[in-house]
């Protein structure tokens, strides 16, 4: 298994990344905001899970040991496969993710491309328990909730979850926890 690579980056393309390991180059499919934020020539280092299938080897990497807990996490999940888990990871953090497990936010999940809300149900039922001690942070519930009301009526107005996610974590951490105003201060967010 190889558990991580650091290498130089010789190609990026949107979900994935060529790295030059010892003059040879390894296709890497990672999270898209990750990928975004790559330039050719600068060196990296990812943890990586390899998936063997009959007819490939696909390696997939991971910024952080924490996005790939939660990758390997929602392979366990039946119906979601690496491209669904990789997809999650690229449209959720893991601060997201793990609030949508924890506070039961289908809508959330089942926004991501490729993933229904009946596969978004089963991400939650099966991974509210899964999820390890050292992933889970304190979540203010009032907030939280008033910031899954945000996020729907974002997307209710036309934007893209992306978009509204952006948004909403530009909101301050001292704003008001009424879904009214933080709405309005990610709205700004547009302007």
């Amino acid at each position: 298994m190889i558990a991580n690579i650091s290498g130089r980056i010789l190609e990026v393309s949107l979900n994935s990344i060529i790295i030059d390991i010892g003059g040879v180059g390894l296709e890497v499919n990672v999270p898209a905001p990750f990928s975004d934020n790559c330039q050719v020539g600068e060196s990296t280092f990812l943890y990586t899970n390899l998936i063997v299938r009959e007819d490939s080897l696909t390696l997939y990497g991971f910024h952080s040991k924490e996005e790939k807990q939660l990758f390997l996490l929602l392979l366990g999940v039946n119906g979601v496969g690496p491209r669904s888990a990789l997809n999650i990871l690229s449209i959720l953090t893991p601060d997201e993710l793990r609030q949508a497990i924890l506070l039961d936010q289908a809508e959330l999940i089942d926004q991501v491309p490729g993933i229904g809300r009946k596969t978004a149900q089963k991400i939650i039922l099966q991974l509210q328990d899964q999820i390890p001690s050292d992933l889970i942070i304190d979540f203010d519930s009032v907030t939280a909730e008033a910031d899954a009301e945000v996020l729907e009526a974002l997307t209710s107005l036309g934007y893209s979850v992306v978009e509204a996610q952006t948004a909403i974590q530009s909101i301050p951490k001292d704003a008001p926890e009424e879904v009214e105003p933080r709405l309005r201060i990610a709205l700004q967010y547009f302007q």
